[in-house]
């Protein structure tokens, strides 16, 4: 083989080559090296474009003026698969990470492209509010540092909310949890009336349901805890799924997830180019967030009440309909885009209620066999008037009753 044709032959191989690495949050990241994925062309490895049937969901809706902000590290917007689609918000956390390092926007941006994924016109609010993993700042936070810096961190999920809010984001993909990110200390009050504001305000909020899940039940005892922000009132928890259609092993376990998505094997854009495998709740939330940006681009008016029923009515449900594994099931893009109709139309159609009619509207006139409500009262007054009139005779009778005489005195004779 000729020194030209080696070099060929190992730079073949190592397209082939892939880097495996896993987070501390338990998310497996597999990235191709030397490859440059079209944004999204390859279907085999593109399992959830199908699983999800985006393609006839982009038949009617791709998220146009739809403004989806994506609560995470941050995002490289000049990535192919984001260009043009993103504006960049507030860094609400701070720890020094500036874009173009390694450690900026990893998770973020494999988050946004998720989104875009789905919803390709709908547009990106990028509020960074968390570090990635090898970002020095987390490191030092997990030492339970007690600083300004800890202070801020602990704000900046709620403040990056009320953000998004105010700049009139629709949805707002929050792909992050207690169980993943140990700055979260899990409930925080500050957060849940964000949320409640939010929800206040029409905006659909989605959070991953958690990777501390697993099929070992002494596993899942010990790690499955609850995760925020999923578990907050007003927040659709999603679960992952696999190519299988089955809840993935890490996916946590909680009646707090609604529905679930794709979520493993992921492709998604890297911060440093290209594209990379991930899997975890995290991308299973930002496709579902990218469903709902298809639906408020259908119809814009859909509340968030309706966004969680179109989704959870539409889903593909497991036996019995429900379950705390994938909630009310997998995600059904076309579906969802169908059911929410067009501005002027019903999102949801009303189902009739067929039991008897105890509260509601009554009978028809024409099948009252009662008299008019006027003459109603006349005969139901007289009939009490009769009632008492018939009281009064009894009490009369009683009262009139003669009285037993007490016996003569002795000697005398009784009265005659």
């Amino acid at each position: 083989m000729t020194g030209r044709g080696l070099r060929a032959a190992l730079a073949a191989v190592a397209a082939a080559v892939l880097a495996v690495v896993v987070s501390a949050a338990g998310t497996v990241v597999v990235s191709v090296v030397g490859t440059a994925l079209p944004a999204w062309a390859d279907a085999p490895r593109n399992w959830d474009v199908a699983a999800l049937r985006l393609p006839e969901a982009q038949r009617t809706a791709q998220g146009d003026g739809v403004l989806v902000a994506v609560l995470d590290t941050g995002v490289v917007a000049k990535h192919p698969a984001l260009a043009g689609r993103v504006t960049t918000g507030p860094d609400l956390i701070g720890g020094g990470a500036r874009p173009g390092q390694s450690y900026w926007g990893e998770h973020g941006t494999a988050m946004a492209s998720d989104v875009l994924k789905v919803a390709p016109k709908a547009r990106i609010l990028s509020v960074r509010v968390l570090w990635d993993d090898e970002d020095p700042a987390r490191r030092r936070a997990l030492k339970m540092t007690q600083d300004a810096q800890s202070e801020k961190a602990a704000h900046a999920l709620a403040n990056g909310i009320r953000y998004a809010v105010g700049k009139g984001a629709k949805v707002i993909s929050m792909s992050l949890g207690t169980d993943e990110w140990a700055i979260l200390s899990g409930y925080e009050e500050d957060t849940a009336a964000a949320v409640d504001y939010a929800v206040s305000k029409g905006v659909t909020i989605l959070a991953s349901s958690g990777n501390g899940g697993s099929t070992d039940p002494l596993e899942v005892d010990a790690n499955n805890s609850v995760s925020y922000p999923a578990a907050y009132p007003g927040v659709i928890g999603v679960a992952a799924l696999g190519p299988d259609g089955r809840r993935a092993d890490f996916s946590q376990v909680h009646t707090y997830t609604a529905i679930a998505a794709p979520g493993v094997g992921i492709y998604s854009a890297r911060n440093t180019g290209g594209y990379e495998s991930v899997s975890g709740t995290s991308p299973a939330c930002a496709l579902a967030a990218g469903v709902v940006a298809l639906a408020l681009s259908r119809n814009p008016k859909l509340t968030p009440g309706q966004i969680r029923g179109i989704l959870t009515r539409t889903a593909r449900h497991p036996a019995g309909g429900y379950d705390p594994l994938v909630g009310f099931g997998q995600v059904d893009a076309a579906a969802v885009v169908a059911a929410a109709g067009s501005p002027g139309k019903p999102a949801v159609k009303p189902v009739p209620y067929k039991g008897k009619k105890y509260f509601g509207n009554g009978p028809t006139d024409a099948q009252m066999t009662h008299p008019p409500i006027d003459t109603g009262y006349l005969v139901i007054g007289g009939g009490a008037g009769a009632v008492g009139l018939l009281f009064l005779f009894v009490a009369f009778l009683f009262f009139r009753r003669p009285k037993a005489s007490a016996p003569p005195p002795e000697g005398l004779p009784p009265p005659p």
